[in-house]
């Protein structure tokens, strides 16, 4: 008779540990998707005029997905639509990439109008995140039905 297996352990993480766990998803995902999953980085900046960022949008497509991770305008150049700039050109570019969608999320406290007037619909609503706030997931069509 063997003695039973010791019960598992659940400890910190290290980044290498982390990048094990991301790579084994990945390749679990591509041995049922194939490349569908593959991410493609779509990051975009607005400079002012001493070449520093004033602007910028950190995005992927993602199996289909244009994926919107941070839409950041400073304070100073608000007003000149340089967000609703940087959303249409990284619609566009997703859409050169094969992206048919796009997904995003922002918090009560950002930017949930804007969305809604570029063309996004709300398909999610998380309350209490943070609490006394909301987190709200939009959603755009980017081609033809």
């Amino acid at each position: 008779m063997t003695a039973p297996a010791p019960p598992p352990r659940i400890e910190p993480a290290t980044a290498d540990d982390a990048a094990a766990v991301l790579a084994g998803l990945r390749a679990f995902n591509h041995a049922a998707c194939g490349t569908a999953l593959d991410d493609q980085p779509l990051h975009r900046v607005i400079r002012d005029a001493d070449g520093v960022p004033c602007a910028g949008l950190v995005a992927d497509v993602y199996g289909g997905w244009l994926m919107v991770h941070a839409l950041w305008v400073d304070a100073s150049q608000r007003g000149r639509r340089l967000g609703q700039t940087l959303l249409a050109d990284a619609e566009q570019q997703a859409r050169a990439m094969g992206a048919h969608s796009a997904l995003l999320d922002t918090f009560s406290w950002q930017a949930e109008g804007f969305y809604l007037k570029q063309g996004y619909e709300i398909f999610g609503r998380l309350e209490d995140f943070p609490p006394g706030h909301h987190r709200t997931y939009l959603r755009k069509r980017l081609t033809g039905a």
